[in-house]
């Protein structure tokens, strides 16, 4: 396929978002810092939050150039390494827990980052999914163009101890279900599109779904959660409702920058998981609407790159990039709104923090890559059909074979 223009909106859209962010983190940064400093006496200045959130910005949009640049065939040969590298900061981040180690970093109970430097850490379970995405697309193309979808030795253990190790280290050691529900929206969507017969896609989303299911009834904490959540007693939703009322304060058009109330402490993690609240306060309904259009669009946009990428290995990473991505939007927005219970999850290229805001836009920027290698038509349903068949048939063909040199 022949290089065009890239996808602009794409790079557009991403580059707002940052700076949208870097805005709100500049307003509520203070108030975030006073707060830390009162409850556990450390001595952040006013300027803490927004000068790292700064750094992350700039670094991101560098990831976002290097993975527009870097030529792709390079990336994909690194698939299975980046994720192996996940696996393996996964373990380490697990014994160093274990050994109460002051490199891991933990807070309520769970831990999941690696301190790496004075005030820096990196979350490993964002390094497994840019390499499960990577991973996964490569597997399941090959396996494709092979007919062996289906194939238990060829396919399907590799994907069960993959997946499985990828969910158990970020769900069950670092219990982080959040991040989870991310890892299994990839999962599944890019099962989906691999082109696998459907009922063995019903059968692997039961397994998937019970293993959620497993997840929570499991764990004390996430029981609790699912019952505040279904509690009309305002004692018992404490973060909920204060997210609430940041949404309802900021009426049509908000109470403007710097002048937000629950960032002053009343609102749990308002710089990370409860920024879209905040924004809700701080630039009112109109400015939500703004925000999800933002979001829709790009997510409609890598969709629509997905669409039109006849290559299927690297249709499935824009398919992954595309779940990964939206599974954090709704689940943080509907979260902040009362619509799911609380889970802890950014939202991307908006919430403080840099390893989530690094490999997000590494992964967009990925994709902007190849939408330079689009076609003008999308691909046809009965392509698609085709996929969910073609192995099927190719087993048929090849038991006739079996059946006639016997």
């Amino acid at each position: 396929m022949r290089k065009h223009k890239s996808d602009r909106v794409i790079g557009v859209l991403t580059v707002i978002l940052l700076g949208i962010g870097l805005i709100v983190i500049y307003a509520i940064g203070p108030m975030r810092a006073n707060v830390m400093n009162a409850t556990y006496g450390t001595d952040y200045s006013e300027n803490y939050f927004f000068l790292r959130q700064l750094m992350n910005v700039i670094l991101a949009l560098a990831v976002f150039v290097a993975a527009f640049k870097v030529p792709y065939q390079w990336v994909r040969k690194w698939g299975k390494l980046i994720l192996g590298l996940g696996l393996v900061a996964c373990v380490g981040l697990m014994i160093l827990s274990w050994m109460h180690s002051p490199l891991a970093s933990c807070e309520l109970g769970a831990c999941r980052w690696i301190k790496v430097g004075s005030g820096m850490s990196i979350q490993p379970a964002e390094i497994v999914k840019f390499g499960l995405v990577l991973y996964l697309a490569e597997l399941m193309a090959m396996r494709k163009k092979e007919g062996k979808l289906t194939s238990w030795s060829d396919f399907w253990l590799p994907f069960i101890i993959v997946c499985g190790l990828s969910l158990g280290f970020v769900v069950v050691i670092q219990k982080d279900l959040g991040t989870g529900v991310s890892i299994m929206a990839i999962i599944v969507a890019m099962l989906f599109m691999s082109g696998i017969p459907l009922q063995y896609f019903g059968m692997a989303l039961g397994v998937i779904g019970a293993c959620g299911v497993l997840a929570i009834v499991s764990s004390p904490h996430r029981i609790e959660r699912l019952m505040t959540f279904q509690s009309e007693d305002s004692s018992d939703s404490y973060h909920i409702e204060n997210a609430m009322i940041a949404i309802g304060t900021g009426g049509l058009f908000g109470v403007g920058i710097g002048n937000s109330v629950q960032a002053t402490g009343y609102l749990p993690e308002s710089i990370n998981d409860s920024v879209f609240a905040v924004m809700g306060e701080t630039f009112g309904f109109v400015g939500l609407v703004a925000l999800v259009v933002c979001f829709a669009v790009l997510l409609l946009r890598l969709l629509r790159t997905a669409n039109y990428l006849h290559d299927t290995q690297e249709s499935l990473v824009v398919v992954g990039i595309f779940a990964w991505a939206t599974a954090h939007v709704v689940v943080n927005i509907s979260a902040m709104t009362g619509l799911l219970p609380l889970t802890g999850i950014t939202l991307p290229l908006l919430s403080y923090g840099g390893t989530s805001m690094l490999f997000m836009a590494a992964a967009l920027g990925l994709v902007l890559q190849l939408s330079c290698y689009t076609n003008r038509e999308p691909r046809k349903e009965e392509e698609v059909q085709v996929q969910r068949t073609d192995g099927v048939v190719r087993r048929r063909q090849e038991q006739m074979v079996r059946r006639r040199e016997r």
